[in-house]
């Protein structure tokens, strides 16, 4: 064959690979707008226009490397939904969150392992537990479709949590069981590599975390800034799997902690930058991901019924398998409602002697400047604060120790941290008050923990020796498939004929209470500037834009003078406004979203100053 011929049929190649790719992006793009329309889940009409676009004639069959997705498209997809997750939501429902993303895909894995060698001799127990463990972790999908709902805030925290760290935990497993059926191996041998799996992922993840705020503070370039950023799933990823840790768990750690520290170390440039890109991404990779199973089923089925005669099989085990998944959940479900509701009853009797030891702190604080002698600020601080001992020297079990007015006086920072330790308390019990886990925010747990792309993605990682291999994967994606439509289909009515209370006004009040905050800071910057003494349009200005919290960005003056002053003391007003944002933030105080709703406002004005100072 001539060498123009050959060289013709690999650009007609080449286009026809690009135009399916650009197909795909307009395919996706048009289920996320079609889909909530007619009432769908986009993922599930991307399965279901897959599936019938892979049934055509002209169509070859589509056989893609599970590699691509585990690697290529899992980490970036956790990274960047650990990056948006409010680390201050994290660490209060941690215990719900770790309860369910880890010991209930455990206890779901064996319980279905067993089950599936039942009603399949051939297969190990072993290979059941493997197959348990794909169709156990829940899918960040009924996040999404939880949060349009308008299911409370504390609910979707923990959905979002534990999508976020059960997928590692069954990909681990995954491995393990997979391991198991080539080779005898203990218990205890398990046991250690699943413990390493998640510690050491978490000691590299987070270096990789701390070390990308470290060189991405020191960018200006916003473009280069994100470019960089799409590289640091992977170089949490691969590392961890080289040491035998678990990849996808230092890829959340990483994202977990780049999250929490972008306020504090990147530019409101880099956010923007930053949340706009990996929303595109998330927004292909997840779609792309559900559509290229869609154009597998067609192959999948075949090879279905040339090993079996028919696929009536992997559709009921399939469908039983959700059934027990869905039952097991319920059961796990009810006691821990019970005992975080007892911890939040707990916390809610000893909030009055919280307070009381902190009203205390307070008071012996302010006789500091009364009593602290004159050389007292050239002693060494001791590491931990001096408490009152009883007399004699003997303290009996049960007292509560005293702080004595020298401890302040000799070490201020580690009474601060101790008040500041009271504070997030406080504001924790407070939240889990006004916020209670009871039955009904349980039965949306339950039934929000639908099957998706991990499900669909982890099926084709069982090695292609596995005894009725494509029979496993049908049923993979059966329990997903009827997760999406069964749960993802009625969850909205779920959640309307639970009637939950409506939190509206209290949020309304708690948003007024952080404005007046926030304002009351504002003052204080003005108060100390002399630009604003000198000037007192800008402190007119800055004072009606705090209390219409809105900018109007026509009204900055004529004179270069006021611009400049104007400028000067609002990026110091929103500097401390920031850091206010930050340390309720610490401590909890108030609602994550109503925080990240205010760091974005602050975010928008500052970017607007230096669109203005670009543009003169």
């Amino acid at each position: 064959m001539p060498d123009p011929v050959v060289a013709a049929c690999v650009r007609m190649v080449g286009m026809e690979k690009i135009l399916l790719v650009i197909v795909a992006v307009l395919g996706i793009a048009a289920a996320h707008v079609l889909g909530p329309r007619i009432r769908i889940a986009p993922p599930l009409l991307l399965v279901v226009v897959g599936a019938l676009v892979g049934i055509l004639p002209f169509v070859p069959d589509l056989d893609i490397d599970p590699e691509w997705i585990l690697v290529g498209v899992l980490p970036p997809l956790l990274y960047s939904a650990a990056v948006s997750m409010p680390t201050m939501d994290f660490r209060r429902d941690f215990t719900a969150i770790s309860a369910l993303s880890v010991v209930l895909v455990l206890v779901s894995a064996v319980i279905l392992g067993v089950f599936f060698h039942w009603v399949l001799p051939d297969i190990s127990l072993a290979t059941g537990i493997a197959l348990g463990a794909i169709v156990s972790p829940t899918d960040a999908v009924a996040t999404s479709i939880a949060k349009r709902l308008g299911v409370p805030g504390r609910v979707i925290a923990v959905l979002e949590g534990e999508s976020l760290l059960n997928d590692a935990t069954a990909l681990v497993l995954l491995r393990a069981a997979v391991a198991a059926t080539a080779a005898g191996i203990s218990f205890g041998v398990v046991a250690l590599s699943f413990v390493w799996a998640v510690l050491g992922a978490v000691v590299v993840g987070g270096v990789i975390g701390w070390f990308n705020l470290w060189v991405r503070r020191r960018l200006s370039d916003a473009t280069v800034n994100t470019a960089i950023s799409f590289t640091v799933p992977y170089l949490a990823y691969l590392p961890a799997e080289e040491l035998g840790a678990s990849g996808l768990v230092a890829a959340v750690t990483a994202g977990l902690i780049t999250g929490a520290g972008a306020v504090k170390y990147l530019s409101p440039q880099h956010r923007l930058s930053d949340t706009q890109n990996w929303r595109t991404v998330e927004f292909l990779l997840e779609g792309g991901v559900f559509l290229l199973m869609g154009l597998e089923l067609s192959g999948l089925i075949a090879a279905v019924r040339d090993e079996h005669g028919g696929i009536t099989t992997a559709v009921w085990i399939g469908l039983a398998a959700l059934a027990i998944t869905l039952v097991v959940r319920s059961l796990y479900v009810t006691p821990m409602i019970w005992w975080l509701d007892r911890i939040a009853r707990r916390g809610t009797a000893i909030r009055p002697y919280l307070q009381n030891m902190d009203a205390k702190i307070s008071e012996k604080a302010q006789k500091i400047p009364d009593q602290i002698p004159s050389d007292a600020a050239d002693e060494r601080p001791p590491r931990r604060l001096r408490l009152r001992p009883r007399p004699g020297g003997q303290r009996r079990d049960g007292d509560r120790p005293q702080i004595t007015t020298e401890a302040f006086a000799a070490n201020p920072a580690a009474v601060q941290h101790y008040r500041t330790r009271i504070t997030r308390r406080i504001a924790d019990i407070d939240y889990y008050t006004a916020a209670p886990m009871g039955p009904k925010e349980g039965t949306i747990v339950v039934w929000a923990g639908m099957r998706g792309v991990v499900t669909l993605a982890a099926a084709q990682t069982l090695p292609d020796d596995t005894p009725s291999r494509a029979l496993l994967v049908l049923i993979a994606f059966v329990v997903a498939a009827a997760s999406l439509i069964l749960q993802g289909g009625t969850l909205g009515w779920v959640i309307r004929r639970l009637r939950l209370a409506d939190i509206a006004d209290d949020r309304a009040a708690e948003h007024d209470r952080l404005r007046a905050e926030l304002s009351r800071t504002a003052q204080d910057v003005l108060s100390s500037s002399d630009l604003a003494a000198r000037y007192p349009w800008v402190r007119e200005r800055i004072q009606r834009m705090e209390e219409q919290a809105e900018e109007d960005g026509n009204a900055t003056g004529i004179d270069l003078a006021y611009r400049q002053a104007f400028e000067e003391v609002r990026r110091a007003t929103i500097a401390a406004q920031r850091e206010t944002l930050l340390r309720m933030r610490d401590n909890g105080t108030y609602h994550s979203s109503l925080l990240t709703q205010e760091l974005q406002q602050l975010d928008a004005e500052e970017i607007s100053l230096d669109l203005r100072l670009d543009d003169e």
